[in-house]
């Protein structure tokens, strides 16, 4: 068998609308789109730097159906540019842009190829010794095991299997394509490059059976570096998987417990000492981040109060190691000594019980759901049609309690 290498990609979703974001920065989820087409750029430059002799997609090239086209054109100008290096293309379409959701399409180069969606096939590369088998989504919702009816493997090829599936579950992942490592196993194959999850992951080494995760982060779920990975071959064995980064933006989590605070003035300071690492890490990126504050703090409530302004202390602050670093969010989670007083400006009321009462009450609830159906439906652009693009009905009205708390204990 002769060695090559490729490089196994998945998840590019290109065209992401990120709508959640817009709501919240319509400046910096342009950015994150135009960084969703920046990763897969540096994908290709890779691919044609290391003199790669293949790459494989194994799903969700694309976010959804075409706006235009000049997603679908992006796409075949680059995998043009591999065309011209000689690096043939390899991909097959998972639940985002399955045959049935994604009906545009422009004529690709020759070197590409795509698996079909009704059956299982085999796409070869004989100067290589290598076979590669693999079936795309012909609807979103895949729900039968595809892995069972892929075909033999060929012999004296090195077998690749690309499938974008979920396994047997990774939440928060919709659960598409369901198999086991034991059914990739059983196939025979020597590499199963699979898609759908968001996270890099060996499942397995004998064979192995990869998730590179996707190329660039979309949501404060998706944290830390992403890419793709580079895989070796020699004489019909992986010698080695390298996992390349080729994120643009990165979003990030910092967890900072406040427990050890007198006074509000030192939490900035203090969470910027923190975010000094993640700064490093992300290098220029523009980086997205959650700022979330625990422990057990005495002045919590005139935090939720002061929730914007502290915000913007701590973006400031941050701004010290990373001047293009962005809050995505600010949550309190710390929690209030058990031996402090509920706040009322009547000690004969009972304010804890009067919201649990108003909170729990379905008729209530349901106007607040109409309420935020409507402000959607009117933000600009389309972006209020995405899921929850204001965040849910009980994350609302848990922040709508804390801050009548909060005030209330200002006020008294």
């Amino acid at each position: 068998m002769s060695s090559f290498t490729f490089i196994h990609a998945a998840d590019l979703h290109l065209g992401s609308p990120f709508q959640s974001l817009a709501v919240k920065d319509a400046a910096i989820a342009a950015r994150f789109a135009q960084a969703t087409r920046g990763a897969f750029t540096k994908l290709v430059n890779q691919a044609i730097d290391r003199q790669v002799d293949f790459l494989v997609i194994a799903g969700d090239v694309y976010d959804g159906e075409w706006k235009d086209n000049s997603v679908g054109l992006f796409f075949n100008r680059e995998v043009a540019r591999l065309a011209k290096a000689n690096i043939q293309v390899v991909f097959l379409r998972g639940n985002h842009d399955a045959e049935s959701v994604v009906t545009k399409s422009v004529p690709l180069p020759d070197s590409v190829q795509q698996f079909p969606t009704n059956k299982a096939a085999t796409i070869r590369f004989d100067h290589l010794d290598v076979a590669l088998h693999g079936q795309g989504f012909a609807e979103r919702a895949a729900q039968e095991n595809l892995a069972l009816a892929y075909p033999a493997p060929i012999a004296g090829l090195f077998n690749i299997g690309v499938l974008h599936t979920s396994l047997t579950g990774r939440p928060p992942h919709d659960v598409y394509a369901p198999c086991s490592a034991e059914d990739l196993r059983n196939r025979g194959y020597d590499y199963w490059a699979l898609g759908h999850v968001h996270e890099f992951e060996i499942v397995s080494e004998d064979p192995h059976i990869v998730f590179p995760g996707n190329l660039q982060g979309r949501s404060i779920r998706e944290t830390g570096a992403k890419g793709a990975v580079l895989v070796s071959v020699e004489d019909g064995r992986v010698q080695g998987i390298e996992p390349v980064v080729l994120d643009e933006a990165r979003w990030s989590h910092l967890v900072v417990d406040i427990s050890d605070h007198e006074e509000p003035g030192t939490i900035a300071h203090a969470v910027a000492a923190a975010f000094e690492a993640e700064a490093e890490a992300a290098g220029e990126r523009l980086l997205a981040m959650r700022i979330e504050l625990t422990g057990t703090c005495r002045f919590r409530r005139k935090l939720v109060a002061n929730r914007v302004m502290l915000a913007d202390e701590i973006e400031a602050a941050c701004h010290h190691h990373h001047p293009d670093a962005w809050l995505e969010k600010l949550v309190v989670s710390a929690t209030a000594p058990t031996d402090e007083a509920i706040p009322a400006i009547d000690r004969s009321i009972d304010i804890e019980a009067m919201l649990a009462e108003v909170l729990g009450d379905e008729e209530r609830r349901q106007e607040v759901d109409d309420i935020v159906r409507q402000i959607a439906a009117k933000l600009p652009g389309g972006i209020g049609s995405g899921e929850t693009p204001l965040g849910t009905t009980d994350d609302l009205l848990a922040e709508a309690r804390e801050v009548l708390l909060a005030r209330v204990e200002i006020e008294a």
